[in-house]
Protein backbone atom coordinates (compact mmCIF):
# COMPACT_ATOMS: atom_id res chain seq x y z
CA UNK A 1 0.00 0.00 0.00
CA UNK A 2 2.61 2.61 -1.04
CA UNK A 3 2.48 6.38 -0.96
CA UNK A 4 1.41 7.31 -4.47
CA UNK A 5 1.17 11.09 -4.36
CA UNK A 6 2.50 14.14 -2.50
CA UNK A 7 0.84 17.43 -3.45
CA UNK A 8 1.01 21.00 -2.17
CA UNK A 9 -1.31 23.98 -2.26
CA UNK A 10 -0.81 27.55 -1.07
CA UNK A 11 -3.76 28.90 0.89
CA UNK A 12 -4.60 32.13 2.68
CA UNK A 13 -7.08 32.59 5.51
CA UNK A 14 -8.30 36.00 6.76
CA UNK A 15 -8.08 36.88 10.46
CA UNK A 16 -10.99 38.46 12.33
CA UNK A 17 -8.54 40.78 14.14
CA UNK A 18 -5.08 41.99 13.02
CA UNK A 19 -2.29 40.05 14.72
CA UNK A 20 0.46 42.42 15.89
CA UNK A 21 3.74 41.57 17.64
CA UNK A 22 7.08 43.27 18.20
CA UNK A 23 8.20 41.65 14.92
CA UNK A 24 5.28 41.99 12.51
CA UNK A 25 1.64 42.80 11.74
CA UNK A 26 -0.59 40.52 9.67
CA UNK A 27 -4.26 40.18 8.76
CA UNK A 28 -3.95 36.75 7.12
CA UNK A 29 -2.55 33.30 7.76
CA UNK A 30 -0.54 32.24 4.70
CA UNK A 31 0.60 28.65 4.51
CA UNK A 32 1.53 25.69 2.34
CA UNK A 33 -0.68 22.64 2.88
CA UNK A 34 0.76 19.25 1.90
CA UNK A 35 -1.38 16.18 1.19
CA UNK A 36 0.18 12.70 1.23
CA UNK A 37 -1.97 9.99 -0.38
CA UNK A 38 -1.58 6.21 -0.27
CA UNK A 39 -2.81 3.63 -2.79
CA UNK A 40 -5.90 2.94 -0.64
CA UNK A 41 -7.00 6.56 -0.98
CA UNK A 42 -6.14 7.58 2.60
CA UNK A 43 -4.86 11.15 2.90
CA UNK A 44 -2.66 12.81 5.48
CA UNK A 45 -2.38 16.59 5.86
CA UNK A 46 0.33 18.91 7.15
CA UNK A 47 1.25 22.57 6.75
CA UNK A 48 4.22 24.91 6.54
CA UNK A 49 3.27 28.48 7.57
CA UNK A 50 5.12 31.51 6.26
CA UNK A 51 6.54 33.71 9.03
CA UNK A 52 9.46 35.61 7.53
CA UNK A 53 10.43 37.36 10.76
CA UNK A 54 10.72 34.15 12.81
CA UNK A 55 11.73 31.19 10.65
CA UNK A 56 12.82 33.03 7.51
CA UNK A 57 11.00 30.43 5.41
CA UNK A 58 8.74 31.43 2.52
CA UNK A 59 5.74 29.85 0.86
CA UNK A 60 7.73 29.40 -2.35
CA UNK A 61 10.69 27.88 -0.54
CA UNK A 62 8.58 25.48 1.51
CA UNK A 63 6.65 24.38 -1.54
CA UNK A 64 9.83 23.81 -3.56
CA UNK A 65 11.34 21.74 -0.75
CA UNK A 66 8.22 19.60 -0.34
CA UNK A 67 7.65 19.14 -4.08
CA UNK A 68 11.33 18.31 -4.58
CA UNK A 69 13.56 16.45 -2.10
CA UNK A 70 10.90 15.66 0.51
CA UNK A 71 8.53 14.16 -2.02
CA UNK A 72 11.36 12.10 -3.49
CA UNK A 73 12.23 10.81 -0.02
CA UNK A 74 8.80 9.26 0.62
CA UNK A 75 7.11 8.54 -2.71
CA UNK A 76 6.44 4.85 -3.47
CA UNK A 77 7.33 3.87 0.09
CA UNK A 78 5.27 2.07 2.74
CA UNK A 79 3.33 4.62 4.85
CA UNK A 80 3.32 2.22 7.82
CA UNK A 81 7.13 2.37 8.00
CA UNK A 82 6.73 5.67 9.81
CA UNK A 83 10.02 5.99 11.67
CA UNK A 84 12.08 5.19 8.58
CA UNK A 85 10.05 7.69 6.57
CA UNK A 86 10.64 10.38 9.21
CA UNK A 87 14.38 9.70 9.11
CA UNK A 88 14.30 10.03 5.32
CA UNK A 89 12.51 13.37 5.59
CA UNK A 90 14.99 14.73 8.13
CA UNK A 91 17.93 13.74 5.92
CA UNK A 92 16.51 14.93 2.61
CA UNK A 93 17.43 18.62 3.05
CA UNK A 94 19.26 20.97 5.38
CA UNK A 95 17.12 23.28 7.55
CA UNK A 96 13.67 23.88 5.97
CA UNK A 97 12.07 23.09 9.34
CA UNK A 98 8.58 24.20 8.32
CA UNK A 99 8.56 22.09 5.16
CA UNK A 100 9.88 19.06 7.02
CA UNK A 101 7.34 19.64 9.78
CA UNK A 102 4.51 19.71 7.25
CA UNK A 103 5.50 16.36 5.75
CA UNK A 104 6.17 14.87 9.20
CA UNK A 105 2.64 15.81 10.34
CA UNK A 106 1.10 14.55 7.09
CA UNK A 107 2.84 11.19 7.54
CA UNK A 108 1.62 10.94 11.14
CA UNK A 109 -1.90 11.87 10.06
CA UNK A 110 -1.80 9.27 7.28
CA UNK A 111 -0.52 6.55 9.63
CA UNK A 112 -3.21 7.34 12.20
CA UNK A 113 -5.93 7.28 9.52
CA UNK A 114 -4.70 3.91 8.28
CA UNK A 115 -4.86 2.65 11.87
CA UNK A 116 -8.36 4.07 12.30
CA UNK A 117 -7.28 6.15 15.33
CA UNK A 118 -7.44 9.86 16.18
CA UNK A 119 -3.94 11.30 16.03
CA UNK A 120 -3.78 11.95 19.79
CA UNK A 121 -4.63 8.31 20.50
CA UNK A 122 -2.16 7.14 17.85
CA UNK A 123 0.50 9.16 19.73
CA UNK A 124 -0.41 7.39 22.96
CA UNK A 125 -2.93 9.74 24.61
CA UNK A 126 -6.62 9.53 25.40
CA UNK A 127 -7.58 13.18 26.02
CA UNK A 128 -10.15 14.67 23.66
CA UNK A 129 -9.78 18.29 24.76
CA UNK A 130 -6.89 20.59 25.68
CA UNK A 131 -6.77 24.14 26.99
CA UNK A 132 -5.27 27.17 25.30
CA UNK A 133 -4.40 30.74 26.16
CA UNK A 134 -5.40 33.62 23.88
CA UNK A 135 -3.13 36.37 22.58
CA UNK A 136 -3.62 40.12 22.89
CA UNK A 137 -1.75 41.95 20.13
CA UNK A 138 0.48 44.96 20.71
CA UNK A 139 -1.69 48.03 21.29
CA UNK A 140 -2.26 51.02 23.56
CA UNK A 141 -3.16 50.40 27.24
CA UNK A 142 -6.82 51.46 27.05
CA UNK A 143 -7.55 49.34 23.97
CA UNK A 144 -5.70 46.39 25.49
CA UNK A 145 -7.79 46.66 28.65
CA UNK A 146 -10.96 46.54 26.56
CA UNK A 147 -9.66 43.60 24.51
CA UNK A 148 -8.70 41.75 27.70
CA UNK A 149 -12.20 42.09 29.14
CA UNK A 150 -13.65 40.87 25.84
CA UNK A 151 -11.42 37.79 25.75
CA UNK A 152 -12.29 36.89 29.33
CA UNK A 153 -15.96 37.19 28.40
CA UNK A 154 -15.20 34.87 25.46
CA UNK A 155 -14.17 32.20 27.98
CA UNK A 156 -10.38 32.59 28.19
CA UNK A 157 -8.65 32.70 31.57
CA UNK A 158 -5.01 32.80 30.38
CA UNK A 159 -4.04 35.92 28.43
CA UNK A 160 -0.81 36.11 26.44
CA UNK A 161 0.22 39.75 26.05
CA UNK A 162 2.46 40.78 23.17
CA UNK A 163 5.11 43.20 24.44
CA UNK A 164 8.65 44.09 23.40
CA UNK A 165 7.96 47.38 21.63
CA UNK A 166 9.18 49.67 24.44
CA UNK A 167 9.85 48.67 28.07
CA UNK A 168 8.18 51.62 29.81
CA UNK A 169 5.09 51.38 27.64
CA UNK A 170 4.98 47.63 28.15
CA UNK A 171 4.85 48.06 31.93
CA UNK A 172 1.89 50.43 31.52
CA UNK A 173 0.13 48.04 29.15
CA UNK A 174 0.39 45.13 31.56
CA UNK A 175 -0.80 47.28 34.47
CA UNK A 176 -3.87 48.33 32.48
CA UNK A 177 -4.71 44.74 31.61
CA UNK A 178 -4.32 43.53 35.18
CA UNK A 179 -6.58 46.31 36.42
CA UNK A 180 -9.15 45.39 33.78
CA UNK A 181 -9.35 41.63 34.43
CA UNK A 182 -8.62 41.38 38.16
CA UNK A 183 -6.41 38.91 40.02
CA UNK A 184 -7.93 35.59 38.91
CA UNK A 185 -6.92 35.70 35.24
CA UNK A 186 -3.42 34.50 34.38
CA UNK A 187 -1.26 36.94 32.43
CA UNK A 188 1.81 35.82 30.51
CA UNK A 189 4.04 37.97 28.30
CA UNK A 190 5.71 37.40 24.94
CA UNK A 191 8.35 39.93 23.97
CA UNK A 192 9.15 38.22 20.65
CA UNK A 193 12.88 39.07 21.07
CA UNK A 194 12.01 42.77 21.41
CA UNK A 195 14.08 43.74 24.46
CA UNK A 196 17.78 43.91 25.22
CA UNK A 197 18.82 41.94 28.32
CA UNK A 198 19.05 45.16 30.37
CA UNK A 199 15.65 46.38 29.19
CA UNK A 200 14.12 42.98 29.94
CA UNK A 201 15.41 42.91 33.51
CA UNK A 202 14.20 46.46 34.19
CA UNK A 203 10.75 45.86 32.68
CA UNK A 204 10.18 42.52 34.39
CA UNK A 205 11.38 43.81 37.75
CA UNK A 206 9.08 46.82 37.44
CA UNK A 207 6.15 44.49 36.82
CA UNK A 208 7.16 42.30 39.75
CA UNK A 209 7.41 45.35 42.02
CA UNK A 210 3.96 46.53 40.91
CA UNK A 211 2.37 43.20 41.81
CA UNK A 212 1.21 42.55 38.23
CA UNK A 213 1.34 38.80 38.86
CA UNK A 214 3.01 37.67 35.63
CA UNK A 215 3.02 33.92 35.05
CA UNK A 216 6.01 33.87 32.65
CA UNK A 217 7.88 35.94 30.08
CA UNK A 218 8.49 34.39 26.67
CA UNK A 219 11.64 35.09 24.67
CA UNK A 220 12.53 38.48 26.20
CA UNK A 221 15.73 38.85 24.12
CA UNK A 222 17.07 37.90 20.70
CA UNK A 223 16.87 34.20 19.96
CA UNK A 224 20.60 33.85 19.30
CA UNK A 225 21.54 35.56 22.57
CA UNK A 226 21.60 32.59 24.94
CA UNK A 227 23.93 34.44 27.30
CA UNK A 228 21.54 37.39 27.40
CA UNK A 229 18.60 35.09 28.08
CA UNK A 230 20.56 33.47 30.91
CA UNK A 231 21.29 36.92 32.32
CA UNK A 232 17.60 37.80 32.37
CA UNK A 233 16.66 34.46 33.94
CA UNK A 234 19.25 34.91 36.69
CA UNK A 235 18.12 38.45 37.56
CA UNK A 236 14.32 38.15 37.73
CA UNK A 237 11.93 36.03 39.75
CA UNK A 238 9.40 35.55 36.95
CA UNK A 239 9.97 32.33 34.95
CA UNK A 240 11.38 32.79 31.47
CA UNK A 241 10.29 30.77 28.44
CA UNK A 242 12.61 30.09 25.49
CA UNK A 243 10.90 30.18 22.09
CA UNK A 244 12.96 31.48 19.14
CA UNK A 245 16.07 30.35 21.03
CA UNK A 246 15.12 26.67 20.57
CA UNK A 247 14.56 24.96 17.23
CA UNK A 248 16.10 21.56 17.92
CA UNK A 249 17.86 19.34 20.45
CA UNK A 250 21.18 21.16 20.18
CA UNK A 251 19.51 24.47 21.01
CA UNK A 252 17.63 23.02 23.98
CA UNK A 253 20.80 21.42 25.30
CA UNK A 254 22.50 24.84 25.20
CA UNK A 255 19.61 26.39 27.14
CA UNK A 256 19.73 23.60 29.72
CA UNK A 257 23.51 23.68 30.10
CA UNK A 258 23.61 27.46 30.53
CA UNK A 259 20.46 27.53 32.68
CA UNK A 260 19.26 30.14 30.25
CA UNK A 261 15.50 29.64 30.70
CA UNK A 262 13.04 27.99 33.02
CA UNK A 263 10.75 26.70 30.25
CA UNK A 264 10.66 25.94 26.52
CA UNK A 265 7.99 26.53 23.88
CA UNK A 266 7.93 23.64 21.38
CA UNK A 267 6.52 24.40 17.92
CA UNK A 268 6.16 21.95 15.07
CA UNK A 269 7.23 24.47 12.40
CA UNK A 270 10.45 25.15 14.34
CA UNK A 271 11.31 21.61 15.39
CA UNK A 272 10.43 20.03 12.01
CA UNK A 273 7.41 18.05 13.11
CA UNK A 274 5.88 15.76 15.69
CA UNK A 275 8.83 13.37 15.85
CA UNK A 276 11.43 15.97 16.87
CA UNK A 277 8.86 17.83 19.02
CA UNK A 278 8.27 14.70 21.10
CA UNK A 279 12.02 14.43 21.65
CA UNK A 280 12.20 18.04 22.83
CA UNK A 281 9.33 17.54 25.29
CA UNK A 282 10.97 14.43 26.72
CA UNK A 283 14.39 16.10 26.97
CA UNK A 284 12.89 19.12 28.72
CA UNK A 285 11.05 16.90 31.18
CA UNK A 286 14.24 14.94 31.93
CA UNK A 287 16.11 18.21 32.60
CA UNK A 288 13.38 19.67 34.79
CA UNK A 289 12.53 22.37 32.26
CA UNK A 290 8.88 23.46 32.03
CA UNK A 291 7.05 23.00 28.73
CA UNK A 292 4.29 24.29 26.55
CA UNK A 293 3.39 23.68 22.91
CA UNK A 294 2.78 26.64 20.61
CA UNK A 295 2.44 27.42 16.94
CA UNK A 296 3.02 30.04 14.28
CA UNK A 297 -0.02 31.64 12.64
CA UNK A 298 -1.36 28.36 11.26
CA UNK A 299 -4.66 26.84 10.19
CA UNK A 300 -6.61 24.00 11.82
CA UNK A 301 -4.18 21.54 10.19
CA UNK A 302 -1.11 22.61 12.16
CA UNK A 303 -3.11 23.46 15.26
CA UNK A 304 -4.80 20.06 15.17
CA UNK A 305 -1.40 18.38 15.18
CA UNK A 306 -0.11 20.59 18.00
CA UNK A 307 -3.24 19.99 20.09
CA UNK A 308 -2.94 16.25 19.50
CA UNK A 309 0.64 16.39 20.75
CA UNK A 310 -0.50 18.14 23.93
CA UNK A 311 -3.33 15.65 24.39
CA UNK A 312 -0.84 12.78 24.18
CA UNK A 313 2.15 14.20 26.04
CA UNK A 314 0.87 16.99 28.25
CA UNK A 315 2.74 20.16 29.20
CA UNK A 316 3.54 21.88 32.48
CA UNK A 317 1.73 25.09 31.46
CA UNK A 318 -1.40 25.82 29.45
CA UNK A 319 -0.30 25.68 25.83
CA UNK A 320 -0.50 28.41 23.19
CA UNK A 321 -2.91 26.92 20.64
CA UNK A 322 -5.14 29.85 19.69
CA UNK A 323 -3.70 30.64 16.24
CA UNK A 324 -6.52 29.00 14.26
CA UNK A 325 -9.08 30.70 16.52
CA UNK A 326 -8.07 33.99 14.88
CA UNK A 327 -9.19 32.75 11.45
CA UNK A 328 -12.54 34.18 10.39
CA UNK A 329 -13.10 31.90 7.38
CA UNK A 330 -11.13 28.67 7.58
CA UNK A 331 -10.12 26.79 4.42
CA UNK A 332 -10.01 23.54 6.41
CA UNK A 333 -12.99 21.18 6.36
CA UNK A 334 -13.24 19.25 9.65
CA UNK A 335 -10.56 19.10 12.32
CA UNK A 336 -10.43 20.81 15.70
CA UNK A 337 -12.96 23.32 16.99
CA UNK A 338 -12.78 26.01 19.69
CA UNK A 339 -15.12 26.59 22.61
CA UNK A 340 -13.57 29.47 24.53
CA UNK A 341 -10.31 28.23 26.00
CA UNK A 342 -11.11 24.60 25.17
CA UNK A 343 -9.83 23.00 21.98
CA UNK A 344 -11.92 19.99 21.01
CA UNK A 345 -10.18 17.23 19.08
CA UNK A 346 -12.33 15.39 16.52
CA UNK A 347 -13.48 11.83 17.19
CA UNK A 348 -12.25 10.70 13.78
CA UNK A 349 -9.11 9.06 12.38
CA UNK A 350 -5.98 11.18 12.18
CA UNK A 351 -6.59 14.91 12.32
CA UNK A 352 -10.24 14.41 11.30
CA UNK A 353 -9.77 16.70 8.29
CA UNK A 354 -11.87 16.04 5.20
CA UNK A 355 -10.19 18.52 2.90
CA UNK A 356 -8.67 21.97 2.41
CA UNK A 357 -10.26 24.56 0.13
CA UNK A 358 -7.81 25.89 -2.44
CA UNK A 359 -7.32 29.61 -1.72
CA UNK A 360 -4.29 31.34 -3.23
CA UNK A 361 -2.37 33.34 -0.65
CA UNK A 362 -2.34 37.11 -0.67
CA UNK A 363 0.87 37.79 1.20
CA UNK A 364 1.38 41.14 2.91
CA UNK A 365 4.75 42.90 2.70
Amino acid sequence: MPIIDVTTQVVSAPLHTPFVTALRRTTTTDTVVVTVTDSDGHRGYGEAPQVWQVTGESLAGARACIDGPLRAAIIDRDPDDLQELLRAVRGAAVANHGAKGAVDVALHDLAARRAGLPLARYLGGAATTVRTDVTLSVDEPDRLATAARTRVADGFDVLKIKVGTDPVGDVARVAAIRAAVGPDVQIRLDANQGWTPRQAVRAIRAMEDSGAGIELVEQPVAGHDIAGLAHVTAHVDTPTLADEAVYGVRDLLAVIQQRAADMVNVKLAKSAGLGPARTLLELAAAAGIGTMVGSMMETHVGLGAAASLVAAYGTTAVSDLDAAWWISDTPVVGGIRYDGATVHLPDAPGLGIDGVVDRPAITEP
